[in-house]
């Protein structure tokens, strides 16, 4: 066995304070002496009773401030339409009987069809659907 053979070793265990005079790390652990963070709890956000940043900073106003709570619509690609037998309505209601949608999933967020894959049968669609998606559904015989 070589010094150059040997697996490399990447991870370190992870350093145990408050152990003991022995262990070099007792006492106070590492937390300097007195004061309020060497001995109790302070939360990450405290700034020693300066107007905390998250406060110092301007309100979001305008128009796009929500846009992170809007519900998205369920996407549905074209090729799952061909699970439906042919000639039929493509709703909300025909989805959710041949199980290609939740109902109450469907009823929050709404349901929108996308052009991913191939449709070879004629479909009417009475649901929001992607350009794409309104190509191929005209391309094989269905009404959009």
């Amino acid at each position: 066995m070589n010094l150059s053979s040997l697996t490399k070793v990447t991870t370190r265990r992870k350093r145990r304070l408050g152990q003991g005079h022995g262990s070099g790390r007792g006492k106070t652990a590492g937390r300097g002496t007195k004061g309020q963070k060497a001995r109790g709890k302070i939360s990450l956000s405290f700034e020693g009773g300066a107007l905390p940043l998250i406060k110092r900073l301007p309100f979001r106003r305008g128009k796009g401030k929500n846009k992170v709570f809007k519900k998205k619509p369920i996407i549905l690609n074209v090729k799952a339409l061909n699970l439906l037998p042919k000639g039929t309505t493509a709703d909300m209601q025909s989805l959710v009987k041949h199980g290609l949608i939740n109902e109450q999933e469907a009823k929050i967020y709404g349901v929108k069809i996308l052009g991913n894959g191939e449709l070879t049968l004629p479909l009417t669609v009475k649901l929001p659907v992607s350009k794409g998606a309104a190509k191929k559904i005209k391309k094989a015989g269905g009404v959009v």
